[in-house]
């Protein structure tokens, strides 16, 4: 049995839950990502540019109301990547079954 290789970019517990939030969501403020991961908003915001370096998330900086606004988007490359990376945990749980 072949064990498929982890993505590493997605294999720390905090990339891959902020993805897991946006997959559902498709996007989403830093705030929200902030509360539902419960990172601190220094690591969250190195883990983003890590996601945002690797081209899985797309980062947007904008004023709502004169705040400032970070939105963090989903890119297609991301939604394989996540997807690629749940089949090869599978590959992993389902060794010795047949």
């Amino acid at each position: 049995m072949d064990f498929k290789e982890l993505d590493p970019v997605l294999h720390s517990q905090l990339r891959l839950a902020i993805m897991s939030v946006l997959i559902s969501v498709h996007e989403a403020e830093f705030t929200f990502l902030k509360e539902k991961t419960n990172a601190t908003a220094g690591n969250l915001s190195v883990q983003i540019n890590k996601l945002k370096e690797a081209e899985y998330v797309d980062v947007v900086k904008q004023f709502k109301d004169n705040y400032p606004q970070t939105i963090c988007k989903v890119t297609q490359k991301g939604i394989v990547a996540f997807e690629n990376y749940v089949k090869s945990i599978q590959s992993y749980l389902h060794t010795g079954k047949k």
